[in-house]
C-alpha cells in the first residue's frame, strides 16, 4: 500500500517500527488486525501472497516475524500456518503438520478461490507464480521451506476438502493436544 518494494529491504525495514498487531475473534472466526484494521481479506490475495516471498526473505522482517508469532502462540492457544512455522518459529509445537499438494493442484485451487472472489487469473499465470515461490521459499538462506522434524506429511493433491480436514481433525485429538 506505501508503494516500497518488497525485497528491498532499505525500504521495508524503516516500515517494521510502525506496525501493530493483534488477534480477534469477530463471530467466531480469528480475525488479523494490523495497525487497528482488520486485514483478514486481504492477507489471502494474489498480490499479498506475491509479495510475502519477496519481504519474507529479509533477515529484519523474518526476525521481526518471529517475534510477533511467537508472542502470539505464547498467549493464545493457536492453529498457525506458514512455510517456517514448525522449523523456526515454533519448533516445539506440540504438533506439527507438513500439508502440501501438488504445485498444479494448488494453482487449479487458487484460481477458483480467485474466481470466487470474482478475479481472473490465467491457470498458467498462477502456476508460475507457485513454483517461484516454493523455489525462492525453500532455497533462501533465512529460514527456508522444509518439512519439520517430527512434523506428520500429509499430501492433500488427491483428497476432498472435507475428507482433508476430518483427517487433520483426527490426527489432532490423537495427539491429545490442549
Amino acid at each position: 500500500e506505501k508503494g516500497k518494494d518488497p525485497a528491498s529491504a532499505e525500504e521495508i525495514v524503516p516500515l517494521l517500527d510502525e506496525i501493530t498487531e493483534e488477534l480477534r475473534f469477530i463471530d467466531g472466526e480469528q480475525h488479523v488486525i494490523l495497525n487497528g484494521r482488520d486485514v483478514n481479506g486481504m492477507i489471502r490475495t494474489e498480490a499479498v501472497s506475491k509479495a510475502a516471498s519477496d519481504v519474507s526473505a529479509i533477515p529484519e522482517v523474518r526476525k521481526f516475524l518471529f517475534d510477533m508469532q511467537r508472542n502470539i502462540a505464547n498467549s493464545n492457544d493457536v492453529i498457525m500456518d506458514g512455510r517456517d512455522i514448525g522449523t523456526v518459529v515454533l519448533p516445539d509445537a506440540e504438533l506439527k503438520i507438513f500439508l502440501t499438494a501438488k504445485p498444479e493442484v494448488r494453482a487449479k485451487r487458487r484460481v477458483l478461490q480467485l474466481a470466487e472472489k470474482g478475479i481472473t487469473a490465467k491457470y498458467e499465470d498462477v502456476l508460475d507464480d507457485i513454483l517461484k515461490r516454493d523455489w525462492n521459499d525453500s532455497h533462501r538462506e533465512t529460514a527456508p521451506l522444509k518439512q519439520a522434524e517430527g512434523a506428520i506429511y500429509i499430501d492433500n493433491s488427491d483428497i476432498l476438502l472435507a475428507d482433508d480436514i476430518e483427517n487433520v481433525k483426527r490426527i489432532v485429538l490423537e495427539a491429545k493436544c490442549r
